[in-house]
């Protein structure tokens, strides 16, 4: 008995020119994951932790690639809220990286999934508040849509769900580690917005 996996955060129908809607899908796309690894078990969460696990890391590579550097440029106190940001994202990580090292049918795994799903979903309201807000009012149609071309660059680095024709999730994850990851993610951000 299967679950609904969460479709890939480019599936829906939000223009793909808008890179604030392309994060919020992205923010959407994060909370529901967290809800199937909440609610599923053994094989089935492990798969689902594991697309959470690199939707995470090219979700926070694409910010640190595109928003905080607009944020930095555009925001008054930029600086500080981008440092905010950071710090949060730290933190975060310090806890997904005690996750995975982890096994998830292990008793303390959901103790500590449900604490890092608290600070990821603090750490969205304040994107969203103190920086997506601010690119939405002061980014015009051609900057929304040259930052879009990085996000959805990485998000081709990590589908939430399998490609046609994988038996596994497991199979797209073991395409290496996050750090490894990450580094590509940035490569193809780099790439995207310098050929826009």
């Amino acid at each position: 008995m299967s679950q609904q996996h969460t479709p890939h955060a480019g599936d829906d129908r939000a223009p793909d020119t808008d890179a604030v809607s392309l994060l919020m899908r992205q923010h959407g796309d994060i909370r529901n994951l967290f809800d199937e690894v909440e609610h599923s078990t053994g094989e089935e969460r492990r798969d689902a932790f594991r697309r959470l696990v690199r939707l995470l890391a090219v979700h926070e590579t694409a910010e640190e690639e595109v928003v905080h550097p607009f944020a930095r440029r555009n925001v008054t106190g930029g600086d500080q809220v981008v440092a905010e940001r950071l710090e949060e994202e730290k933190k975060a990580k310090e806890t997904l990286a005690a996750l995975e090292d982890m096994d998830t049918d292990d008793p303390e795994f959901m103790t500590r999934l449900l604490a890092l799903r608290q600070d990821v979903q603090r750490h969205a309201r304040a994107e969203e508040r103190y920086e997506f807000t601010h690119i939405r009012r002061s980014a015009d149609a051609g900057t929304l849509a040259t930052m879009a071309k990085g996000i959805k660059a990485a998000e081709a680095m990590a589908p939430t769900r399998p490609h046609p024709g994988v038996e596994s999730a497991t199979a797209n994850i073991a395409l290496g580690p996050v750090a490894a990851l990450m580094d590509r993610t940035k490569d193809a951000v780099r790439k995207a917005m310098k050929d826009s």
